[in-house]
């Protein structure tokens, strides 16, 4: 309350310009204090909420003391070394203790998260959980696998906040996907870290930190699901599951010289999922999973496409595993390409499409060039625009209380900008910069329903022109490049239209997969050099920079079937697995 008497004064010192102006620095003081006191309630709560992580990860590693010293003839070698199948058959077998394997990865993701920063959490169940797993009289096909988590993946108990303060609210059941899992015989025991919101394919937040790829530290491990490629490929983790709604999958299992599938929506259960913007359909977050090879990914879908799924969400259509499209052998007409019109793939994505593209052909398959329908709107530009449909600010709720993860500054800055100054400087950048004009574009396009279902429209049209495309060359599968090598730190934020090349499949909701097929050479870093490309504009720069240094880095390609065709897409994927590595022994 202001005193009566000082009240009164006011209006005598109204036009005192000493005395405004001494109100104005105050205010401005007021307000730069409440700013200071906020971001240190921000820092205060991000500290407790890494703090919480760390206990869980120390808790962890003494764990794995007690069961060293109570188990001194345990070979951890001889059971990291072994493929997942050759893993599950000893573990059925009895050759091998559940509790000797899972204790082992434990041990081995310590290691690898010293190395990388990619746990997030230790899922304490896991200890009992193998223990009650003698006491069953079957034993599902998963029987004592250990799992990892992505930590967007609702766990009961835990919080799946998406690098985002989540206030101490903590899941209340698990994902439907890792309910089948543990029924399965699997074992969940760790979450894995992510980008902010998921919407960057680098894998850093203002909670966790960076993750950095465990092939070569200044380089991303890709992302959203960054974590996941991270401690798998530096042997933390047989087999995990990660989320994809851009390609959160498939890029950091290219960066990390995995393997991995994108499902079809819906066709693992996503119930409990967090989203960056809840409601979107544009694009939906499927659920997907990541592994050293092949084989991995077959035994753990064969698993998951079970009467446990149907049950638990019977919003998931009852498809068991097709074990005969799997198994055939016949020739396979297979269309390809090489790049993509709105982002040109570099020199060694296009050389491993064309070296995979022969070996498939000497192996007797048909391979027919395929050219990707023509649409005005690039798909990064159509995913964009149909995740930023209310102009990002849903997006934007999700920071309040929040700190910026820098690689998202961009985008976040993007959504901020009033519309009128985004439309602006997209219709002055056009004849310069047709990209980041698209971009801009995108994120102010959809302002209203009508605008919305008129997006909508476009897609639906181009995932029949693609599928008309696809049924008039016959094909049974589509071979296409991957997006790499694995991006230095902090350009995937910089980046995000390169994203096109994987959120492709996810406008079309087809199934696609990864496979690694080969590595940066020094003649495809000599002809980086070289690369224009586009327009020679700004996003063609700092795609060269981003991949420079790659020498040794993994390739990969992508596999693609048509929608609820997995196991296609898995045989597929599996045939060239087995023909690059015959490729290697020549």
């Amino acid at each position: 309350m202001v005193p009566e008497n000082l009240r009164e004064l006011l209006p005598e010192f109204a036009s005192d310009r000493t005395f405004l102006s001494a109100l104005v620095v105050c205010s401005g003081a007021s307000l730069v204090a409440l700013r200071w006191l906020k971001q240190r309630n921000i820092r205060k709560k991000t500290e407790e909420a890494k703090k919480r992580g760390e206990l869980g990860l120390r808790e962890m590693e003494r764990a794995v003391q007690r069961f060293k010293k109570e188990n001194s003839l345990a070979q951890p070698n001889n059971i990291l070394s072994l493929s997942m199948v050759d893993l599950a058959g000893k573990l059925q077998d009895g050759s091998l203790s559940p509790e000797s394997v899972l204790y082992t990865y434990m041990g081995k993701a310590l290691e690898v998260n010293k190395e990388v920063n990619c746990l997030t959490d230790f899922l304490q169940e896991c200890e009992s959980q193998v223990r009650e797993l003698k006491s069953k009289a079957e034993r599902g096909p998963l029987y004592g696998i250990p799992f990892s988590i992505k930590q967007s993946i609702p766990c009961k108990g835990y919080d799946s906040c998406c690098g985002l303060l989540n206030q101490g609210v903590l899941d209340q059941e698990d994902n439907v996907t890792v309910q089948v899992l543990k029924k399965q015989g699997a074992i969940p025991f760790v979450k894995t870290n992510i980008a902010q919101t998921l919407i960057c394919y680098d894998c850093s937040n203002p909670i966790h930190g960076q993750t950095l790829n465990p092939l070569n530290h200044k380089k991303t491990p890709g992302g959203s699901s960054g974590g996941e490629g991270a401690l798998i490929s530096g042997g933390g983790s047989i087999i995990g599951l990660g989320t994809d709604m851009g390609g959160s999958v498939r890029c950091p299992s290219s960066f990390c010289g995995i393997c991995a599938l994108r499902p079809t929506a819906y066709r693992l259960s996503i119930l409990g999922m967090r989203d960056p913007v809840d409601g979107q359909t544009g694009a939906p977050t499927v659920i997907g999973p990541m592994a050293r090879d092949v084989d991995s990914l077959v035994l753990c879908m064969r698993a998951l496409l079970c009467e446990d799924m149907f049950r638990l969400d019977p919003t998931v259509p009852p498809i068991p595993f097709n074990e005969e499209v799997f198994s055939r052998s016949t020739p396979l007409r297979i269309g390809y390409y090489d790049t993509t019109r709105h982002f040109p793939s570099t020199p060694s994505m296009r050389r491993v499409v064309h070296e995979t593209k022969k070996i498939l052909e000497e192996a007797g398959h048909t391979l027919i060039p395929f050219t990707l329908p023509h649409l005005d709107w690039s798909p990064m530009e159509l995913f964009t625009t149909l995740f930023f449909a209310d102009g990002g600010s849903a997006f934007l709720e999700k920071f309040k209380g929040n700190f910026v993860d820098p690689h998202l500054q961009e985008a976040v800055n993007a959504c901020k900008m009033p519309f009128f100054i985004k439309k602006t400087m997209a219709t002055l950048l056009k004849p310069w910069s047709p990209r980041i004009a698209s971009s801009l574009n995108a994120m102010c396009e959809s302002r209203s329903v009508k605008d919305l279902w008129a997006h909508q429209k476009i897609r639906e049209d181009y995932c029949q022109a693609f599928i008309s495309e696809w049924k008039r060359q016959n094909l049974d599968v589509l071979l296409g490049p991957m997006l790499g090598p694995a991006f230095n730190i902090g350009f995937p934020g910089k980046l995000l239209a390169a994203a096109c090349i994987t959120a492709q499949y996810n406008i079309l909701n087809f199934p696609a997969g990864v496979v690694p097929v080969g590595t940066v050479t020094q003649d495809d870093e000599r002809r980086l050099k070289d690369y224009k490309e586009y327009n020679n504009d700004k996003f063609d720069r700092l795609m060269k920079k981003a991949v420079e240094g790659g020498v040794g880095l993994p390739l990969s390609v992508q596999c693609v079937a048509l929608p609820w065709q997995e196991e296609l897409c898995l045989r597929f994927m599996k045939e060239v697995e087995t023909l690059t590595a015959a490729k290697k022994r020549r």
